[in-house]
């Protein structure tokens, strides 16, 4: 949960601050409100509870994670890691709430079509 929402939190940012496309900022904000609505009910604190950044043996940072050339190098890889996490969670809440891992799956999808849209609208700039 907290990797997705931070991931959505960066791409928001990217468009907000480096593209400077209102209609995009407002999309992810929207998108990562969503997310956090749809895993509230599911989460009850738990996630905060259980997390252990001591013994989390996923914590290093890969080669690939640590080098980032532009705003769209650092757009790109959390756009990949937003979709990953909502795949994640859409899989695991399938376990428990198939509604929420329905809602999950249409934001997956929501996410899709907005990446593509940024990705268009920002191919040639400059920064990239």
């Amino acid at each position: 949960m907290n990797r997705a929402k931070e991931a959505l939190r960066v791409c928001e940012d990217i468009c907000r601050f480096f593209y400077d496309q209102p209609s995009w900022t407002r999309q992810w904000k929207d998108i990562r409100h969503r997310l956090t609505a749809v895993l509230v009910p599911l989460d009850c604190g738990k996630a905060l509870e259980a997390r252990d950044i001591g013994k989390d043996v996923g914590k290093r940072t890969t080669f690939s994670e640590s080098r980032r050339f532009s705003a769209g190098d650092v757009f790109r890889a959390n756009a990949q890691r937003a979709k990953e996490s909502l795949r994640v969670l859409e899989e695991c809440a399938k376990l428990s709430d198939q509604g929420a891992a329905e809602s999950l799956k249409k934001l997956r999808y929501r996410l899709y079509a907005l990446e593509q849209k940024v990705l268009k609208g920002t191919h040639g700039r400059d920064e990239d």
